[in-house]
């Protein structure tokens, strides 16, 4: 009998970058003051969630975010770079005001679903296999336990369209929230489902 491994994956808290609603892709910004702060109050609203570990990122506003929370519950803390945020290419630095001013180009290419790809980036697909290849493997490597994980507005979307069955277009409802949210998967026998998406934080 194969053993279920639980992850409540969550995204880092707020960057300055986040706050100019300027794309990050893969740069590695630090978090805000605001960020930080969040970050710590997170400790304990994930006290109660018999957690085992902690699996981040290893951008610093992931890592980061992971210390902070991890001052509370105290636990092993391993990294994994394939829980990077999308790679944005060229686009990489602009604000979401200069994405708008190319609407008819970025919906063209948001129209290709999990083929969506900034010039220059790689596309959602991508995005998708690699995240969920570092989950699978620490599914094997950790098996049974329950697995606190740390990453990215754009990974947490990938897995969430790829598990729901969705096709990443812009005509879908959203099935990530934009606020903080908690979103618990279970692999099982190398297998990712989504259990329950959007939970809150609470103490």
């Amino acid at each position: 009998m194969t053993m279920e491994t639980h992850f409540l994956l969550m995204r880092h808290a707020r960057t300055q970058w986040n706050q100019q609603r300027r794309i990050q892709g893969q740069t590695d910004t630090p978090l805000a003051p605001e960020g930080i702060k969040t970050a710590k109050g997170w400790g304990p609203c994930l006290a109660g969630r018999d957690i085992d570990l902690i699996l981040t990122s290893d951008l610093q506003r992931a890592r980061h975010t992971a210390e902070l929370v991890n001052e509370h519950l105290t636990l092993p803390v391993e990294t994994d770079p394939r829980l990077r945020e999308q790679h944005w290419g060229d686009w990489t630095g602009l604000y979401v005001a200069d994405l708008r001013a190319m609407r008819e180009e970025v919906r063209a290419r948001e129209s290709k679903g999990f083929g969506f790809m900034p010039p220059g980036g790689e596309d959602r697909q991508q995005v998708f296999l690699r995240a969920s290849m570092a989950l699978t493997d620490a599914a094997k490597k950790h098996a049974g336990k329950r697995i606190l994980v740390t990453t990215h507005n754009g990974v947490l979307r990938v897995l969430a369209y790829k598990l729901l069955g969705m096709q990443f277009t812009p005509e879908e409802p959203l099935p990530i929230k934009k606020d903080y949210r908690l979103h618990h998967l279970i692999c099982n026998g190398g297998r990712l489902r989504a259990h329950e998406l959007n939970l809150e934080f609470r103490t």
